[in-house]
């Protein structure tokens, strides 16, 4: 289930919490990050390929591609047994930022960003039909857990793809991690 924990960003301390979709689209919108809930064309196997899902929700990333100008789509996938699961997870869970929005729809599994703005700090639990997009420059993170277990459509601007600009501020390491969400 889509979760989203507001906490106040000195102490950690849960300001505010929802699990329905659109009150999680509400609070977001009035942070500037887009939350949306999507349906697939069709079904999808859990082993899909990148073709067949970009296939699938092609209607509705024509219209972010409209826009926003996006450049790419992408998939990326990474499950439990990933050998570079913990060097990924030490990559995206420090607090960062991008140049660029950082948009990402989950088609399956679950992943939880962490969007750091002002005295508050939204923890969102995404899961399977979330597109969350988070503004270019604002400060966040990325948990996908020790066993990450999750799929992804990204859209990028940057022809480069994911590039991150690191704070150097551990306010990640002061908040519940994807096991204890």
């Amino acid at each position: 289930m889509s979760e989203l924990k507001i906490f106040s960003a000195d102490e950690a301390q849960i300001l505010r919490r929802h699990e329905n979709p659109d009150q999680i689209a509400t609070e977001l919108h009035q942070a500037g990050v887009l939350f949306e809930r999507w349906q697939a064309n069709q079904v999808l196997s859990e082993d899909a390929e990148q073709d067949e899902v970009i296939s699938a929700y092609q209607e509705s990333i024509d219209k972010l591609m409209h826009d926003y100008s996006f450049q790419s789509v992408d998939v990326i996938a990474l499950r439990p047994d990933h050998p570079e699961r913990e060097a990924l997870r030490q990559k995206f869970i420090n607090e960062h930022t991008h140049s660029e929005f950082e948009v990402r729809f989950f088609v399956g599994g679950k992943g939880l960003f962490y969007i750091h703005q002002g005295d508050k700090v939204y923890g969102v639990m995404c899961e399977q039909g979330d597109l969350i997009s988070v503004p270019s420059n604002t400060r966040h993170w990325f948990d996908m857990g020790e066993a990450p277990s999750f799929k992804c459509i990204r859209l990028f601007t940057n022809p480069e793809g994911w590039v991150a600009q690191y704070t150097g501020d551990d306010i990640a390491s002061r908040f519940p991690e994807f096991g204890q969400f």
